[in-house]
């Protein structure tokens, strides 16, 4: 057994582990990243199948996404930073069955087939040409949603940043009234004192 063949069995291992966990763990954020890291995993394994294209894309795209996903859940989940015990699955036997039904076809489909033996020329501009290929009359597009992922981004960050919706994040800012002059919206904060005790006197 070789390097290669000890690198994709950790990396498979990885992958389904860390896929299993995020419908186990009991936070959106910490979902968003497990499920990045089972993405990882299986480019990386790509990779080892000298796919190169494929690997490094996929990479790049559940990273950006991930992100993007993690910041959303940071800014507007209802507890606390998407990191409250929180219920991630819903139907379980029905999930459960599924995913089962799922592993077992996909496993099958790979053990069953009989794969092409067709080896490339290395001299042949393999990765060049299936961009060409791939992204030659879409390249408008792909560059469009480039700039518009990353907009998202800087926007959530902005968002995310010390102003709140309701007031400085870091002055312990409250939600307002149902009705002019009430009580704030939501759970009341506990009594503590200190400067966000005076904050919410004075809210």
């Amino acid at each position: 057994m070789g390097l290669i063949d000890i690198a994709f069995i950790l990396l498979s291992a990885v992958a389904v582990i860390s896929g299993w966990r995020v419908f186990v763990t009991d936070s959106m954020v910490r979902a968003s990243f497990l499920l990045l890291l089972s993405f990882v995993a299986v480019a990386l394994i790509i990779l080892l199948m000298a796919a190169p294209y494929i690997g490094v894309a996929t990479i790049f795209m559940m990273a950006v996404e991930m992100m993007v996903m993690a910041l959303f859940m940071v800014m507007f989940m209802m507890n606390p930073a998407g990191l409250n015990p929180m219920m991630m699955v819903h139907q379980n036997r029905f999930a459960i069955g599924a995913g089962v039904v799922a592993f077992a076809g996909l496993s099958l489909a790979a053990l069953a087939t009989d794969f092409v033996d067709n080896r490339v020329d290395p001299a042949k501009r393999v990765v060049h040409d299936l961009g060409i290929e791939l992204l030659g009359p879409s390249m408008l597009t792909f560059e469009t949603a480039g700039v518009t992922l990353l907009a998202t981004m800087v926007g959530a960050v902005v968002l995310s940043a010390r102003s709140g919706r309701f007031g400085a994040s870091d002055e312990g800012s409250l939600p307002p009234g149902l009705e002019p002059g009430g009580e704030p919206a939501g759970r009341k904060p506990e009594e503590s004192g200190g400067h966000h005790h005076h904050h919410h006197m004075h809210g």
